[in-house]
């Protein structure tokens, strides 16, 4: 039987910085407390005016092949997890299928929302565990919201950033792998965040745009008990799907969106905080990309070692939940 390992990380974020300061200043208001304090956010990179998801995705894909050790050509599938693509129709992976020249894969988008990048590794991995045709593929996690932020309502448009994380999957027979990932959704939270304007329901018109439903809009709030419940119960369903104890798993990666939830998450587990492998600090919210931007974060610090049992703890809009339970394949 084939497996899949994640055998290359890479990441990418626009070169502008915004700091928390600079919120500040723009809204005449301190932005700064809150964002450290419940947040745990101190600054954030944006793209720039001309670029598009396709851009952040390219040069983490290109990075992750490279510590993976191929070359677009031996790419067989390249599925992009993103609620921010660069076009409607057709995928942003077309896009970066063709600028990596990734001549013999597939590909295709995946929208989860912020759960995305997990459920698409859960995608890419049943590809190379089913069929001995796929050797290799990309799975990236991309996010470009600030192109749809209502910069009007400073307590949402200051957590968002843009960035893109990517990983390289690979079919192996024995040794460290992707464990089991389970999936959780309640849809009833469908029309509590998104962006709703541009889709079928209701088209781009000049109503739309007057009443800013093109961008992201918080409409209604998720209970904040949402998290806290919901990771320990899945991390408790992984760690009995794969017969380990809690104290085998090294590190945890969680969405990053607010640092209150992740500290009550990791209180219910009864683990020690520093387990969890933070970047809002330096990234703030990056969405999709979040995951696999600090899963390449933390093998860059060598936090990451051949063997680690990890676990990724992931919630979107939708609502949809994704959490997988992988061994490292590879030190760093």
């Amino acid at each position: 039987m084939a497996y899949a390992a994640i055998v290359g990380t890479g990441i990418y974020a626009p070169e502008r910085v915004v700091p928390n300061s600079e919120y500040n200043l723009k809204y005449g208001i301190d932005v700064d407390t809150f964002l450290r304090e419940s947040r745990n956010i101190y600054q954030r990179h944006l793209m720039s005016e001309d670029q598009a998801t396709s851009d952040l995705i390219v040069p983490a894909a290109e990075q992750a092949m490279k510590v993976a050790g191929i070359q677009a050509d031996d790419l067989d599938l390249i599925i992009v997890s993103t609620d921010t693509p660069d076009y409607l129709s057709p995928s942003t992976a077309s896009v970066v299928q063709y600028r990596l020249q990734a001549r013999k894969a597939g590909c295709f988008d995946l929208n989860s929302a912020c759960a995305g990048f997990v459920t698409a590794l859960d995608v890419g991995t049943k590809y190379l565990e089913s069929d001995s045709r796929y050797r290799h593929i990309l799975v990236v996690g991309a996010y470009g919201m600030s192109k749809y932020l209502n910069w009007d309502d400073y307590k949402i448009a200051t957590l968002f950033a843009d960035g893109a994380g990517a990983v390289v999957l690979k079919a192996v027979n024995e040794g460290p792998h992707i464990l089991n990932t389970v999936l959780y959704a309640d849809g009833q939270y469908h029309d509590y965040m998104g962006i709703y304007a541009g889709g079928t329901r209701t088209p781009i018109s000049e109503t739309a745009v007057a009443q800013k439903q093109h961008l992201l809009n918080f409409a209604k709030k998720i209970p904040l008990e949402t998290n806290p419940t919901h990771w320990p119960r899945m991390a408790h369903t992984l760690l009995d799907r794969i017969q380990r104890p809690l104290s085998d798993v090294k590190l945890f990666f969680f969405t990053q969106i607010n640092i209150g939830s992740i500290r009550q998450t990791m209180e219910k587990l009864g683990v020690a905080e520093r387990l969890s492998h933070n970047i809002m600090d330096r990234y703030g919210y990056t969405g999709s990309a979040c995951i696999p931007m600090a899963l390449a974060d933390a093998a860059a610090q060598h936090k990451l070692k051949k063997g680690d049992l990890v676990m990724l703890l992931t919630s979107g809009g939708g609502m949809s939940m994704a959490a997988t339970a992988l061994e490292w394949a590879y030190d760093t």
